[in-house]
């Protein structure tokens, strides 16, 4: 156990040094590139930050890869997945693509890990039911990662929220699999790689920000979850698909209150806003810092209750579960995050 611990140490901290100090390197491309965030619009900071974040945690990611993964086709098709959505999100960070563009991506990196590396989502079982997708077990893996990648990507609205979210995840999924001894798997190697470059990106993206994530980042950090979730299946690791969403409640339920919200309004589900839930919070808390940390505090209180699920007592985990989704009900209710209220002008 000890040896394993070390191990996991290892990885993390080699991943972590190397991004921290590539980051650096990465601001001066971004800015070269023109790949920055131009103060106004939706955006609330003040002046120009470099977006090419994605590319740090993609080094990290492929540095980790070289060091600590094996060459399997598994691996292969998800570092072409993750080149693609890479790419695409680079030019976006550039200049605005259309989100039909961008949609093209997210599907092209989900069919590479689906139809070259056979990672698709069979069956699932929960509360003792079981359903196998038979044919369509391929199109449904698809839509599932898609929707993680643009999950991530809509609550990717302050300085080190999705970064957070994507480490907690990480390392939730991380305390899962060694506790249940699944210390070889693919998910556990990605896990702890990504633990490093999630990490080792905050040091530069925490309040005040240095660097955005950009959408090459958010959606790659989404791909890598929707991944690690699936492996997840293979390994036996994750015993169901409600484990991975429920540790992601909080952005998976903002897209949710984000697409209704639109289309109650009519608008596209894809038009941006100032009503996610961080835009609510912030408002109520007009600090950047603190509403980061509350939705840290619930997005933990999420992930300690999949711990208490999986491993240890299932009834406590959901009662903890449903304490924590009557919270964000309450939230929802008392907000603009799906119907409109009193506006407030957020403050910066």
């Amino acid at each position: 156990m000890n040896n394993n611990i070390l191990e996991n140490l290892k990885i993390v901290l080699t991943v972590f040094l190397f991004v921290v100090l590539i980051v650096p390197s990465v601001k001066k491309i971004a800015y070269h590139i023109g790949a920055v965030d131009i103060p106004g619009g939706r955006h609330i900071h003040g002046k120009i930050i470099p977006k090419l974040g994605g590319f740090a945690i993609f080094l990290g990611f492929l540095l980790g890869y070289m060091l600590f993964c094996q060459q399997t086709i598994q691996m292969i098709s998800i570092l072409i997945g993750g080149i693609i959505i890479l790419i695409f999100g680079i030019f976006d960070d550039i200049k605005r693509l259309p989100a039909s563009v961008q949609f093209i991506g997210q599907i092209a990196s989900a069919a590479v890990v689906v139809f070259y590396g056979n990672i698709v989502m069979q069956d699932v079982s929960a509360y003792g039911l079981y359903i196998n997708f038979g044919s369509l077990a391929p199109f449904l893996t698809i839509i599932f990662i898609v929707a993680l990648m643009n999950s991530l990507n809509f609550i990717d609205g302050l300085d080190g929220l999705a970064g957070g979210i994507a480490s907690i995840f990480f390392i939730t999924i991380s305390i899962i699999i060694n506790y249940m001894g699944a210390f070889n798997g693919l998910d556990a190697s990605l896990s702890l790689i990504m633990i490093g470059a999630t990490l080792g990106f905050l040091v530069y993206n925490f309040h005040p920000a240095k660097i955005f994530l950009g959408n090459s980042g958010s959606m790659f950090i989404g791909y890598i979850i929707a991944v690690v979730s699936l492996l997840g299946f293979k390994n036996v690791t994750i015993t169901s698909l409600i484990i991975p969403i429920l540790i992601l409640a909080i952005p998976i339920l903002d897209t949710f209150f984000a697409i209704v919200r639109r289309l109650l309004k009519k608008e596209s589900p894809t038009k941006g806003d100032q009503n996610h839930l961080h835009h609510q919070l912030l408002r109520i808390t007009s600090s950047q810092v603190k509403t980061v940390l509350i939705i840290y505090l619930i997005q933990i209180l999420f992930s300690i209750a999949s711990i208490v699920y999986v491993l240890q007592n299932p009834k406590l985990g959901q009662i903890v579960y449903a304490i924590l989704l009557i919270l964000i009900l309450w939230i929802v209710l008392t907000t603009n995050i799906v119907f409109d209220k009193k506006k407030k002008k957020i403050e910066k």
